[in-house]
């Protein structure tokens, strides 16, 4: 480097060799970080041009604006050379890595994924259905979106039950409305063109009510069953959901059937088991909040057919009778797993929903 006590002019010469060694660095750096040491040695904190700006003052008054411009120049010069080569860089590793021979698709790869599960309203619904496959009932399905005469009409509910109105009910147009329960399948498979009786028959899925609490969702889900044979009656219909409690809760668990109202059974009950979260070894139970100190817990509805619902659907009802029971699968998930808030089912939480 010129002595800054000489002319302005002996700058050029200073100038002009470090414009032909930047371009000469700039140019053999065959990798970024080359590329970019190079251009810190040049531009850096410490690089020889960032020195050269501070002798600028060491240069006589009427010298100092042609050394500074000139540097300046050379400055702008260098930066446009490094931005240059380094995107020749990145345009010369790109056609490399298009030279590669392909990547093998077939490889496995590196990431592991942990294993995903059913949700737990699915894994309650599939075990109910397994269990009622297992006690002789046939499995159905049928639509959401369902007529009025099926969900509400041929169910015996009288024209003003609180059911059909509209603060109540889903209606997506005259006549037509989400289905409030799984009930509607016991009106199809009875008013079905094959029918064959005896028959039993379980369907299980969404259904659609405007509540919408702790313990409520607007859309949750029910499992409904029954059976039509002749001399079909109560003792039936509780030897059977006894033996569906055993199965589902474990040998011994008591049962008791509570007087209740559904239009669509006569006489209608709820079923209670006895508490699963106070029962002690020797089968009586402790009382919890759970059960609310009973030793019992409501389960599900059930009772023996209504006569209307046989005439409506067009079967001999003094030739056959039948049972018919519902529960939703949400409480029976909540009962099993402890969960407190019906919402927490339906919010894609993965720390809820990796605990089951």
């Amino acid at each position: 480097m010129s002595d800054p006590a000489e002319p302005a002019a002996d700058i050029n010469t200073t100038l002009t060799g470090l414009r032909e060694h930047a371009h000469q660095v700039f140019q053999t750096s065959r990798t970024e970080a080359d590329l970019r040491e190079h251009h810190a040695k040049l531009l850096g904190k410490r690089g020889e041009l960032t020195n050269l700006l501070s002798t600028i003052r060491k240069y006589p008054a009427d010298q100092r604006s042609a050394v500074g411009a000139g540097i300046n120049a050379l400055k702008h010069d260098v930066e446009s050379m490094f931005e240059a080569r380094l995107r020749g860089l990145a345009q010369s590793a790109k056609a490399d890595e298009l030279r590669q021979v392909p990547f093998d698709l077939g490889l496995p790869g590196r990431c592991q994924f942990e294993r995903g599960h059913l949700h737990p309203i699915h894994q309650v619904k599939d075990e109910l259905l397994s269990i009622f496959r297992s006690l002789g009932f046939v499995v159905a399905s049928g639509p959401e979106v369902e007529t009025e005469e099926n969900n509400f009409t041929k169910l015996a509910f009288p024209p003003e039950h609180p059911a059909t109105d509209m603060q109540d009910s889903f209606w997506v147009g005259p006549g037509v409305l989400l289905r409030t329960h799984t009930s509607n399948m016991q009106v199809r498979e009875m008013t079905s063109p094959d029918l064959k009786l005896p028959l039993g028959v379980v369907s299980a899925g969404p259904v659609y009510r405007r509540d919408d609490d702790v313990t409520h969702s607007p859309m949750f889900h029910q499992i409904e069953g029954f059976l039509i044979d002749e001399r079909v009656g109560m003792a039936d219909l509780k030897g059977t959901l006894t033996a569906f409690a055993e199965r589902l809760y474990g040998p011994g668990t008591p049962v008791r059937l509570r007087p209740s109202y559904f239009p669509f059974v006569e006489p209608g009950a709820e079923m209670d088991v006895g508490c699963v979260f106070c029962v002690r070894p020797d089968g009586g139970h402790d009382g919890c909040r759970v059960c609310k100190q009973t030793g019992w817990i409501e389960i599900l509805g059930c009772g023996m057919i209504h006569p209307e619902v046989f005439r409506q659907c067009g079967i001999d009802g003094e030739r056959y009778t039948g049972f018919a029971f519902g529960m939703g699968i949400e409480r029976i998930a909540m009962l099993r797993y402890g969960i407190p808030d019906i919402r927490l089912m339906f919010e894609n939480d993965l720390r809820f929903l990796s605990s089951f």
